[in-house]
């Protein structure tokens, strides 16, 4: 049985193939695909698998772009940290999804899942991968006004039209306002993406960037878009190629 495992961090994507293994046995024949690039690349010189156990958001992009590009509609199990409304969307194509953190009797019931219900995979659904790509990109989403920060011993609220961006460094989220103040807000980057509404953009896994905070865009290397913003920052903001039509269609509706 050939499996792909669909995962940009590397850590879960070796956790899911001892699972599996274990679960299935030695029959599983189990490739990692840890990127949209390289999942395109693999899918043009291979053929399709039985099965792929796949992540949404990925480091230069959603997976939604790979599976859209397969030759023939593939079963697909989605583990995911996305909340309950954006699952509803990832059941109309997927077979079953995981909610990370995942256990192994979450994948045991996916996998038995797959097992039912493999035979309804026969029609292309190709079509249904752009639409629900659109609706990620779409759906409304309720903001926030204000981000909740602990600095010293006060509990501070920050507005969201100060803020500039929010970044990653190592394993910790920081926020940075406009007037170049950092803080530390006790959330993680994938929950502030959710919040923060449609003036702020996931520009990649490191950085949520305000529409405010960009000057221009200047294009980079192999179609990326290069970020010059209002504060200086030791790394580059770039946006990959697969995510720049996205973000060019944001920054004209926000600008």
């Amino acid at each position: 049985m050939n499996i792909v495992i669909i995962e940009d961090e590397r850590l879960v994507a070796d956790d899911l193939e001892k699972n599996i293994s274990k679960l299935i046995g030695p029959s599983a024949n189990i490739t990692q695909i840890h990127s949209v690039a390289g999942g395109i690349a693999h899918f043009n010189s291979s053929l399709p698998p039985d099965l792929i156990i796949s992540d949404i958001q990925l480091g230069d992009g959603l997976s939604f772009e790979i599976l859209a590009a397969l030759s023939k509609p593939v079963p697909t199990i989605f583990c995911t940290a996305y909340d309950e409304y954006a699952l509803d969307a990832f059941k109309v194509n997927g077979i079953d999804y995981i909610l990370k953190p995942f256990t192994r009797q979450m994948l045991q019931q996916a996998l038995n899942k797959y097992s039912q219900l493999k035979q309804v995979f026969l029609t292309d659904q190709s079509q249904q991968y752009h639409v629900m790509m659109q609706m990620l990109t779409d759906r409304p989403v309720a903001k926030a006004a204000s981000v909740i920060v602990y600095h010293q011993d006060k509990i501070i609220p920050i507005s969201m039209e100060d803020i500039a961006l929010f970044f990653l460094e190592g394993e910790v989220t920081k926020l940075v306002t406009h007037a170049g103040k950092t803080y530390y807000p006790n959330k993680p980057l994938d929950e502030l993406e959710r919040i923060s509404g449609g003036y702020f953009f996931r520009a990649n896994r490191q950085f949520l960037i305000s529409r405010s905070a960009i000057i221009d865009v200047s294009s980079f290397f192999s179609r990326k878009l290069l970020l010059n913003l209002t504060l200086p920052l030791k790394d580059k903001v770039i946006v990959s190629k697969a995510k720049a039509p996205v973000f060019l269609e944001w920054l004209s509706k926000t600008g």
